[in-house]
């Protein structure tokens, strides 16, 4: 994993966002990830594409949700439901390589720094006021995950 920029507190504004959410198993997840990008892509041609976090349980489902972020709110069309990434403090960092090493270096930086996430315990896992991978690399140019350039962002609790 190669981190491009640094893990560091950014204040993020409100995006208004198109997405479609459902749950899977963690062994799977990015099958399903894949498969949603396409069927949002087909529909958004235009937005910045991320995966977002809202419910982890490694051991169980995983609550997920693939969003492009829009200009404004979207009319809900089926699958395809409005959603906002709310405005705040947010532990980010911007990596090229492998997910799970530059997750966990990013939530150990949040601890070494005390910080506390917006994240609550649930009997579903791990409930996060807002978690996502924003893809800054086109997923639709790029197939080698790989080398996607991805932003992590960890809403910090107020």
């Amino acid at each position: 994993m190669e981190i491009i920029e640094a893990p560091e507190v950014v204040a993020l504004p409100e995006r208004h966002y198109a997405g479609i959410r459902t749950t899977a198993p963690f062994k799977g997840m990015f099958l399903v990830r894949d498969q949603l990008m396409k069927d949002l892509h087909a529909r958004f041609d235009q937005g910045d594409t991320f995966f977002r976090l809202h419910v982890v349980d490694m051991a169980g489902d995983m609550h997920v949700e693939v969003g492009i972020v829009t200009g404004a709110a979207v009319a809900p069309d089926g699958r395809v439901q409005p959603g906002v990434l709310p405005a705040g403090d947010y532990a980010t960092m911007t990596y090229v390589g492998h997910g799970r090493r530059a997750n966990r270096t990013l939530l150990e930086w949040i601890r070494g720094n005390d910080l506390a996430m917006d994240c609550v315990e649930d009997p579903a896992g791990d409930r996060f006021g807002c978690r996502y991978e924003l893809y800054r690399t086109d997923p639709r140019t790029e197939r080698m995950k790989t080398r996607w350039q991805t932003q992590l962002a960890i809403r910090l609790a107020r």
